[in-house]
């Protein structure tokens, strides 16, 4: 169970990050520096208690039409090989000392307790809050078996839509990195899909808003589709 921490970060998540979404083919700002607040977010547990992984939503005010971003990272006591490329920077934590950030997509702790989280294996938890579930946080599986019954390895790829996140072969999860709020407050993941997670965040004018965080593919969901065009 992750315990929440009441104490400093230097550099903060928000400085690192000011620096680091620029980099990203999803970011959607201009050439200044972005301007970011925290706007929501929740937290899964690690099953041995090491890393800390936390889907956070930040929104960039720097330009006319506010934009919020969904940003997956883990949190590690030591670097984790091979990630280097991944490495968004290193915080010193009041608590638990230098910790490195990585942006969790990469990292194959956050992906396979993602993947648990869509199945319904595992619950969101509150995002500041110790041994609290987040009920913002919503999702759905339509596969058939676990889409991680072969996961062993981390295949990510960013792209101008969002990041793919492949969990074995035929099966892919596509994170929405810049947000958009579900016109009925209702996000539905496309025809097709074999599961998704939807959640919510906060609007810089104090609204609440709701959509997808990420959705699953997978090549069953494909064909039933192909099936379903000739049929029609």
């Amino acid at each position: 169970m992750a315990v929440i921490h009441r104490t400093t970060l230097a550099p903060t998540k928000l400085e690192l990050l000011t620096s680091w979404l620029p980099s990203r083919p999803w970011y959607l700002g201009g050439a200044g520096e972005p301007e970011l607040v925290r706007s929501g977010g929740f937290r899964l547990d690690d099953p041995q208690g090491e890393v800390g992984i936390e889907f956070i939503v930040v929104t960039d005010t720097s330009g006319p039409h506010p934009t919020a971003y969904l940003v997956p990272l883990t949190y590690r006591g030591a670097p984790l090989d091979g990630a280097e490329h991944a490495l968004v920077g290193t915080m010193d934590h009041g608590v638990l000392g230098r910790r490195w950030a990585y942006d969790g997509c990469h990292d194959p702790v956050l992906a396979a307790q993602f993947v648990a989280l869509i199945e319904g294996r595992v619950q969101a938890q509150d995002q500041n809050t110790s041994d609290t579930p987040d009920q913002d946080v919503t999702c759905s599986h339509a596969g058939e078996g676990s889409a991680s019954a072969a996961f062993t390895t981390v295949t990510a790829t960013d792209d101008r839509e969002g990041t793919a996140l492949a969990v074995r072969p035929g099966a892919t999860i596509r994170l929405h990195r810049a947000l958009q709020p579900a016109q009925d407050g209702s996000p539905l993941p496309p025809q097709g899909a074999a599961g998704h997670v939807s959640g919510a965040w906060s609007t810089v004018d104090g609204a609440r808003a709701r959509g997808l965080f990420a959705v699953l593919h997978t090549d069953s969901g494909t064909q039933r589709d192909a099936r379903r065009g000739r049929a029609s």
